[in-house]
């Protein structure tokens, strides 16, 4: 049997709040989304770097309560650039003084709801966090629009060289490969929604369906046709609803 996974969008601008219960024994795989999480598990708070590559969790039946913040919107609030926790994951304590976490820590331990407990400190580091660069925030919309980077540099008004610096602050990997993780997402959004894969690949803004299955294989270790029966036979997981078994 598959974990029980729900979300549902936050009272934070972009993000979502989702919980994950009743997990599997068989491992699963997170695949980059272009995002980064704030997470609770066994009592531990930690934070989930952008993914570059399908990520296994160490316990796929744990219990786990989650906010996944817009894209770019997690460095402002957390106090820490996006590059440096790319491919990681981090205890919160790491990054905020011990005594910031510790009551925070047991606090979510303790509720009903654990995912809304997150949610009320994620929008209590967005009251005292400097507000996300709207620029960074239409970076995002207008690649996952599948507008180029150079279109999108031009429609924000940022020379290529400060996009790409930006954008690692930002997003922790450059526009191109930001571009690259988006367009995955959008192919498998259709693949879930049974559109073939080559009318998948041609909407997400793929060169062909070939073209398609080299991302996948890159971005995600995966191939379609193990995405597609994974997703057939098993509940949602967290990042993005995709994964793969």
């Amino acid at each position: 049997m598959g974990g029980v996974y729900e979300e549902r969008p936050s009272r934070l601008d972009g993000a979502v709040v989702w919980a994950r219960t009743g997990g599997p024994a068989a491992p699963f795989s997170v695949l980059p989304d272009g995002c980064m999480d704030l997470l609770w598990s066994d009592g531990r708070l930690y934070v989930a770097g952008p993914d570059t590559r399908a990520y296994v969790p160490d316990d796929p039946g744990a219990e786990y309560a989650g906010v996944r913040f817009a894209p770019g919107d997690a460095p402002a609030l957390l106090g820490v650039t996006a590059h440096e926790l790319r491919d990681r994951r981090v205890d919160l304590a790491a990054l905020w003084p011990g005594a910031r976490v510790r009551g925070p820590a047991a606090r979510i331990g303790e509720a009903t709801d654990r995912a809304a407990a997150l949610e009320d400190l994620a929008l209590r580091c967005a009251a005292d966090a400097p507000r996300p660069d709207p620029r960074l925030r239409a970076v995002a919309d207008g690649l996952n629009a599948g507008r180029t980077v150079a279109q999108v540099a031009d429609a924000v008004g940022l020379g290529a060289r400060q996009l790409h610096r930006r954008s690692l602050d930002a997003f922790g990997y450059g526009p191109k490969t930001l571009a690259r993780v988006l367009r995955l997402q959008r192919a498998l959004a259709l693949v879930r929604a049974g559109v073939p894969y080559a009318r998948a690949a041609a909407e997400a803004g793929c060169t062909d369906q070939a073209h398609l299955a080299r991302e996948m294989r890159a971005l995600a270790g995966s191939t379609l046709g193990a995405y597609a029966a994974s997703a057939n036979r098993e509940t949602p997981q967290p990042s993005g609803s995709s994964t793969t078994a």
